[in-house]
């Protein structure tokens, strides 16, 4: 049977309804962020602080010491976080493009328009449908989209067409190149999996497929939830394997078997931004944050996101 929608909650009712489950709630403070900050979308950083019964069954009380503060001061953690992940995912996308275009146009602009050059399973007819999309979606803004239709019937070489590319279009069309190729821009990355280490099974995975495949799957995910403020901690995404990654000293940090959290995802990109942008800050940037905005809340349970350990110390990406 299916139940009626509550009535929607005044400011006054949902702080109320807060000190009532036990969390201790300065009234200005509450005031200005619930105006400004949905209670829906803040409910998620003070979820985990609800107290558990003698069952191991989840109530609607806080546990002991949780304020709305920690709350408040967690999702700006978040906020702040997704715009260094931001500001990563541009420089990751950019040199996707850049590597895929130099491997396709080895054999002329318009290559990827040839099916034989992909795996027999990539939908490469629906890839190109959406290719098209996408140049239509920018045929009023892009002054290269606009010379191309007039100047060469509508014909694109790769690096115009990349531009008006998501990242999505182009982790899907990596998706279908060939494991060789696959390797080759993978290795451009510093991303260089050592099969002697592996099992004969984990070596065929390896062989049939590019550990990054995945793990660009994944960064397309958390990117698109960045771009539209979601959320990134305490946060499961697609899962990516690490077993192959972990045959590289760098990504012994990344959990055995595979990656959900933010943490995982944050490392490649750390690593791949050393190699794309050398001396780059950003790796520091990160870690320092999850170390300062992040680790000292109460609210924060460092397996919420992926952290390796117990989550004290130095983080490392």
């Amino acid at each position: 049977m299916t139940k009626s929608l509550k009535p929607a909650a005044t400011i006054t009712d949902h702080i109320e309804r807060l000190r009532g489950r036990g969390m201790d709630v300065d009234e200005s403070l509450a005031r200005q962020w619930l105006s400004n900050v949905s209670y829906y979308r803040l409910s998620a950083y003070w979820f985990p602080a609800r107290s558990v019964d003698a069952t191991g069954a989840v109530v609607d009380e806080f546990r002991a010491g949780t304020t709305f503060a920690d709350a408040v001061a967690l999702y700006e953690a978040d906020r702040k976080l997704r715009m260094l992940v931001h500001d990563g995912m541009e420089r990751i996308e950019i040199a996707m493009r850049t590597r895929l275009g130099e491997l396709l146009c080895e054999e002329g602009p318009v290559s990827y328009k040839d099916p034989a050059r992909f795996r027999p399973r990539f939908d490469h007819a629906g890839w190109l449908t959406t290719a098209q999309k996408r140049v239509a979606r920018s045929e009023r803004t892009s002054e290269s989209i606009k010379h191309y239709q007039a100047t060469y019937g509508g014909t694109y070489p790769f690096w115009v067409l990349a531009e008006v590319l998501d990242f999505s279009d182009i982790s899907r069309l990596f998706s279908g190149l060939s494991a060789a190729e696959q390797r080759a821009v993978a290795e451009s990355l510093d991303i260089t999996i050592r099969p002697e280490t592996l099992s004969r099974e984990q070596r065929s995975k390896a062989t049939r497929q590019s550990p990054l495949a995945p793990w660009m799957h994944q960064m397309t995910v958390i990117r698109n939830i960045t771009a539209h403020h979601g959320r990134l901690w305490n946060r499961s995404f697609v899962p990516a394997p690490t077993t192959g990654l972990r045959t590289q000293a760098c990504f012994h940090a990344l959990p055995a078997g595979q990656s959900e959290r933010i943490f995982g995802a944050l490392t490649l990109m750390a690593h791949i931004l050393r190699t794309t942008s050398p001396g780059t800050s950003w790796p520091a940037k990160v870690a320092n944050h999850l170390e300062s905005q992040f680790l000292p809340n109460n609210l924060v349970q460092p397996q919420a996101m992926g952290l390796p350990g117990n989550g004290q110390g130095t983080v490392q990406l």
